[in-house]
Parts: C-alpha cells; structure tokens; sequence
C-alpha cells in the first residue's frame, strides 16, 4: 500500500486544508490496496481451480446435475453386471495411496542368507476392503473374459508363461492395451526349487525377455510355477529386474473358491489367483470364474482393486 506523508506546513490556516486532503489520500490508498489484491493473504491465495484453492460453492442447480450424473452412472453400472450375470454390482475400489505401502516377505516364506531380496507375500498391507485379482499361465484365450473384465471394469493382473502364449501374443497385446499389466511366470512353468541356478535364470530372465520383446516393457513382477522357490530362485529374479514376488491367499474356480488362510475368508489386501483355463479343465468358462470370484468378493463387502497400484 503507497504510503502518503503529511508535509509539514506552518501556515495555521491551512491545516484544516491539509488534514482534508490527506484524509483522501489515505482514503484512495487504502482502496488502491484492496483493488491490487485485498492485502498479502489475497496475494498468497491460488487461483480458483488450482491446487489450494478453496472449492466453489455448489448451487442447487450444479449439485442436482452432479446427483444426476452419479444416478445414471450407477443404473449403467447395474445393467453391465445383469448383462454379465452378476447378481450384485461390484464395489469400486478406493483411490489408490499416493504412497505404496512398505511390503515384506511374509513370516515363514523367508530363504536362507538374510541379504535383501524382493519380498514374498501373499496379502498387501492395507486398511482398506479390497482385494487384488491375479491370472496365471495364458493357456486358455477367452475374449468373452476381455470384453466382461473391461465391460465391467474389474481390475486383474496376468502372470504368463511363454510356452502357452507364444501361439497367439496378439490375444495379451489387446490384454495390455486395455490396462493389464503383463508379468513373469517362466518360460516353460517348471518346477524351480528342482533346476540348478543356471536354468533357473534361462527361466526367469528368458521370460523377461520374452515380455519386453513382444510386449515392450520389463516386468517387475513374478510369481515361480506352483509358488515354490528357493534362494537361488529369489537371486536369480532381482538380477534381471523382479522387484517384488506375490503369491496368493486364496484360489477361484468356477465352482468354489479355495483358500491359504485357517479361516477360510478373506481379509484386506488378499491377493486371489486364478488361471487362464477353460471348459477343457474346468466346469465352467473364464466367465463362469469371474461371477464366482466376484459374487464371493462382493458379498463380503470388498471391492477389487489394481495390484500395481500398491506394489
């Protein structure tokens, strides 16, 4: 604010002629201060609509069209799980941390040498009801599965082996374009605790290989074949870029769900598994497994949520 300073003047009968006019002075001052900004707080303040900023208050008429929008975004999202024949509407996991929680090897899944390897875990520490949807192998290549995960909006994962996608890597191509993340499960889905270290490696960095080659990105993910492993397992996958190993706590079949736990029930951040198989080994489709899966994950309470959003 532009300071205005009284001159000194001895002429007596000027003062009342002088106090007027700094009256005003002060006065356009202090209005000139409130034009440039209504003081350094206003100055400090964000513009409206960017970070910090204080939200514009809703009317009646915005706040009916909000309601409006989130009523038919909830109708369409009610006749996308009929059309798949879900009998319930899946929740919506929560947005995700904007920290990924710290995840260590579970109790008891530890190897021998105590050096820092990728954790192995069954479950990701969260508070929040939500649960991670993992695909293993890539033997059966479902495109109803594609259309009902994108239709529907649920979140998985894919652990492939190259043995079984080899013949059709377009199928995980549109896979990874519709957002699932493409990770390592061996070239040939070996038993690995039973190979030396040597084959182990041609095993897992072969499949990273493979991976970044036709899908263009380097996983940092992998789960070992029939999670078993070793410490020449663990080694050998941190070498070649594996930052993390999730295995799972429970399992999904078309018919039932099996499950790690003693309580048989899920829990905050439960990883499932599940695999890319169809009529040929199961009762029932890829289809057939999702409404189960889901019915069960839904009846509890839980919404499905991205597993690379966490780990």
């Amino acid at each position: 604010m532009q300071l205005v300073r009284q001159k000194e003047n001895s002429v007596t009968k000027r003062h009342r002629t002088a106090g007027v006019v700094l009256a005003a002075l002060l006065t356009g001052a202090a209005a000139s201060g409130c034009a440039d900004g209504a003081g350094e707080a206003d100055r400090q303040r964000p513009p409206a609509g960017q970070p910090g900023a204080a939200a514009a208050p809703e009317g009646p008429a915005a706040a009916a069209a909000k309601a409006e929008r989130l009523k038919r975004a909830q109708a369409a999202r009610a006749a996308v799980a009929r059309k798949w024949g879900l009998a319930k509407v899946p929740l919506v996991a929560p947005a995700p941390p904007a920290v990924k929680p710290r995840v260590t090897t579970r109790e008891g899944f530890e190897v021998e040498g105590g050096e820092a390897l990728p954790p192995v875990f069954t479950a990701v520490p969260t508070k929040e009801r939500i649960v991670f949807l993992t695909m293993d192998d890539g033997a059966e290549k479902d495109p109803e599965l594609l259309r009902m995960m994108t239709e529907l909006k649920i979140p998985y994962s894919a652990f492939i082996s190259d043995y079984v996608v080899s013949d059709d890597y377009g199928y995980f191509k549109d896979m990874q374009a519709r957002g699932v993340t493409l990770s390592n499960h061996t070239l040939n889905h070996r038993y690995l605790p039973g190979l030396s270290k040597a084959e182990q490696r041609r095993e897992i960095c072969g499949e990273q290989d493979k991976i970044e080659k036709h899908f263009g990105k380097r996983p940092t993910l992998f789960r070992p074949p029939y999670g078993n492993y070793n410490g020449d397992t663990l080694r050998v996958a941190q070498s070649c870029g594996i930052k993390a190993v999730p295995l799972w706590a429970a399992e999904a079949f078309p018919d039932r769900m099996e499950w790690r736990e003693w309580d048989q029930d899920l829990h905050p951040g439960d990883i499932i598994l599940t695999h890319f198989r169809g009529r040929e080994d199961w009762d029932g489709s890829m289809a057939d497994m999702v409404r189960r899966v889901m019915k069960t994950v839904t009846d509890k309470g839980y919404a499905v949520a991205r597993l690379e959003d966490y780990v």
